[in-house]
C-alpha cells in the first residue's frame, strides 16, 4: 500500500526535477543557447505570446542568437521585449531577423550567476523535501487508520528516503554541471 504512495510521489520528483532543468537553462554561460530568450513574452498584436510561438531562434555561431519571426510585423515587439526582459542582451533589428551578440562574461557577474544558480538548487531541494513530508504524512495516516502495520511504515520511511536522495543526488550533478559551464571562459 505505501509503494502505491512513493510511486504517486515519483511523479512530483519529476516535475521538480525537470522544473528546477528549465529554470537553470535559463542561466547564460559563456555559450548562446536558445533558452536564453525562448521564455519571453511578446506583445503579439496585443496577445502576449511567448517567442518560441512566433520566431524560430537559431545558434549561428557560439557567442551569437538569431531570431527570424515568421510575421516581419513581430520584429519590433520582439527587440522591445528582449529589451524590457533585462537580460543584459542588445539586440539589432535589420529588417529581416533579430540578431543578438552575447559579450563575454565577466568574473564577477559569473560568481552572481553561480550564486543564482545555487539558490535555484536550494529551491529545489526544498521542493523535494515538501513531497517527502506530503508522502510520510499519507504513510502515517495509512498506519493510524491500521491499514498498514508499523514495521511497515518504516520502511516505507527509508524507501522514501532513498527516493529523495536519488532526486537529490540528480540536482546536485545538474548544479555541478552548471557550475562548470558556468565558470568556463
Amino acid at each position: 500500500m505505501y509503494k502505491e504512495i512513493i510511486e504517486q510521489q515519483n511523479e512530483h520528483f519529476s516535475e521538480a526535477i525537470e522544473h528546477f532543468k528549465g529554470e537553470i537553462e535559463k542561466f547564460r554561460t559563456g555559450r548562446a543557447t536558445p533558452a536564453l530568450v525562448d521564455y519571453l513574452v511578446v506583445d503579439y498584436y496585443g496577445t502576449k505570446t511567448p517567442l518560441k510561438q512566433i520566431a524560430s531562434i537559431n545558434v549561428p555561431e557560439p557567442r551569437s542568437l538569431m531570431i527570424q519571426p515568421w510575421d516581419r510585423g513581430a520584429l519590433s515587439a520582439i527587440e522591445t521585449a528582449i529589451r524590457l526582459a533585462d537580460i543584459g542582451l542588445n539586440p539589432m533589428n535589420d529588417g529581416i531577423i533579430i540578431r543578438i551578440a552575447l559579450p563575454p562574461l565577466t568574473e564577477e557577474r559569473r560568481k552572481d550567476l553561480v550564486k543564482a544558480l545555487n539558490q535555484k538548487a536550494e529551491e529545489a531541494r526544498i521542493a523535494v523535501r515538501n513531497i517527502r513530508e506530503d508522502a510520510w504524512k499519507e504513510i502515517q495516516n495509512l498506519e493510524k487508520e491500521g491499514v498498514i502495520a508499523e514495521d511497515d511504515k518504516f520502511r516505507a520511511k527509508e524507501e522514501l528516503q532513498i527516493v529523495v536522495e536519488v532526486n537529490n543526488k540528480k540536482i546536485e550533478e545538474m548544479r555541478k554541471k552548471k557550475e562548470t559551464d558556468m565558470m568556463t571562459v
